[in-house]
């Protein structure tokens, strides 16, 4: 029998959330809420093209790169991998929280492993999406933070990455190598203008100084918290339709946002992942470009797209942008729940639904003669799709800040288990407010 593997299995229960639509569910408030049975938090991809938006004591707090769980005093927080980092974006963002009272620096670990964002990363990022609108190519709708370039670098094989910062000589090396690269693109065919190299490297090592004290193998210690029984909830950024491979391409963010990746993005096993919750709201929103089978107009003031932009506050919390608001798409929710293995799902902004007199639920499509019951894969074809609507009855009464599933109105338990039916998947959390208070719990997703 081998007896090299000694240390035994972990005991922490595990947690991963994930988006299952376009991004911008509520994942921020779910985490913030979870984190009091976790011991530490973790993000394993995107940038700081995510943003998480949490309320507490009535207090809001924006956070796009640290995982949510710094705001829970003792809660370790990793960012892991599969993250690409802005280090000038990051030290933004600490110094922020800081001025509010929070110990950061002590409870942050970043993995040396993951890719950096650095200015000539952002000028090409937007100078392509300034092409793609002048040629007439219509933009993919990015942030313009340089995600992409930088996850390009990463499969490239050039990339400077954390660990670099450790090494002036082999980083200064490697950034006049894809300095030069970058320049010659921003030039030649993007009509920018090329970067100086000293100030990049120059701000890169006094950033570096900063942040060698957070420097962390973090696979190896988020298994060694598991080994001591710790719970770890994995934070996603975006939404599954945006991931790069099953959403809706090109329409879609740079790295994998389905659970899978909280292994890979992290550097654990998937063995170490022991409950997908996904994240949905009641009805759905999308930022940027793309296929959208249910979107309603948000204009026109007397519109139930209006309605849910207004009362659901739908801009982006990194960009400000205006949310493409529609009704829940049960279909392409049940590809999400496929992709991800959901184990349940929490529902988020039901409070939103309040008032209107008909609610919609899109249970398939029917695409050239053809009915369908889940979200095709090609853009074309999603973009072609007739959504297919059951029509259910809305509720007059507030279900704002409700605690407990029999508070909810009749109408609105009866939504929830039709859109529960249609998914095959529980419902076992439902948000009824932006404060962390503000949920209704049906089953804890740490509960064994």
């Amino acid at each position: 029998m081998n007896q090299a593997h000694t240390a035994g299995p972990a005991s922490g229960h595990n947690v991963v959330v994930v988006g299952t639509q376009w991004g911008d569910e509520g994942k921020g408030k779910v985490v913030d809420w979870l984190t009091d049975h976790a011991q530490g938090v973790v993000r394993f991809q995107g940038g700081h093209n995510a943003g998480h938006t949490l309320v507490i004591k009535g207090v809001k707090t924006a956070l796009q790169l640290i995982p949510s769980g710094i705001m829970r005093e003792g809660v370790k927080c990793y960012i892991g991998n599969g993250v690409v980092v802005d280090p000038a974006h990051l030290l933004s963002e600490i110094q922020r929280l800081e001025k509010i009272g929070l110990e950061v620096r002590s409870r942050l670990f970043i993995s040396e492993s993951c890719p950096l964002i650095l200015p000539f990363h952002v000028e090409v990022d937007k100078a392509r999406e300034s092409l793609r609108e002048s040629s007439g190519a219509g933009k993919i709708g990015t942030t313009g933070k340089g995600i992409g370039p930088a996850y390009e670098d990463k499969v490239a094989r050039r990339a400077l990455r954390v660990q670099d910062l450790k090494h002036p000589q082999r980083f200064e090396a490697k950034l006049r190598e894809l300095l030069a690269l970058h320049n010659a693109a921003l030039q030649g065919v993007l009509g920018g203008q090329p970067l100086a190299f000293e100030p990049i490297f120059e701000n890169a090592m006094a950033m570096g100084e900063q942040l060698k004290p957070m420097m962390a193998d973090v696979g190896y210690l988020i298994h060694q918290a598991g080994l001591r029984g710790e719970n770890i909830l994995f934070e996603g950024a975006q939404g599954t339709l945006l991931d790069i491979d099953h959403g809706t391409y090109p329409y879609v963010t740079s790295s994998n946002c389905v659970a899978g990746n909280a292994a890979a993005g992290s550097g654990v096993g998937p063995d170490r992942l022991h409950y997908i919750l996904g994240i949905t709201k009641a009805y759905a929103t999308r930022v940027g470009s793309g296929p959208f089978p249910t979107e309603l107009d948000i204009d026109n003031p007397s519109s139930v797209g209006h309605h849910l932009s207004t009362i659901g506050q739908e801009r982006g919390t990194v960009t400000g942008r205006a949310r493409r608001c529609g009704w829940l798409d049960a279909a392409a929710l049940k590809r999400s729940i496929i992709i991800n293995g959901v184990s349940g799902l929490c529902i988020t902004k039901l409070d939103v639904l309040d008032g209107l007199k008909e609610i919609l639920v899109c249970t398939g499509y029917t695409l050239n003669g053809r009915h369908l019951d889940i979200l095709p894969l090609d853009a074309d074809d999603i973009a072609a799709c007739q959504p297919v609507y059951e029509s259910w009855p809305g509720w007059s009464g507030s279900t704002a800040g409700l605690t407990q599933w029999a508070q909810l109105p009749a109408e609105a338990r009866a939504y929830l288990e039709r859109v529960q039916a249609v998914i095959g998947a529980p419902i076992d959390m439902v948000s009824t407010g932006p404060d962390r208070d503000h949920t209704i719990l049906l089953r804890h997703p740490f509960q064994r």
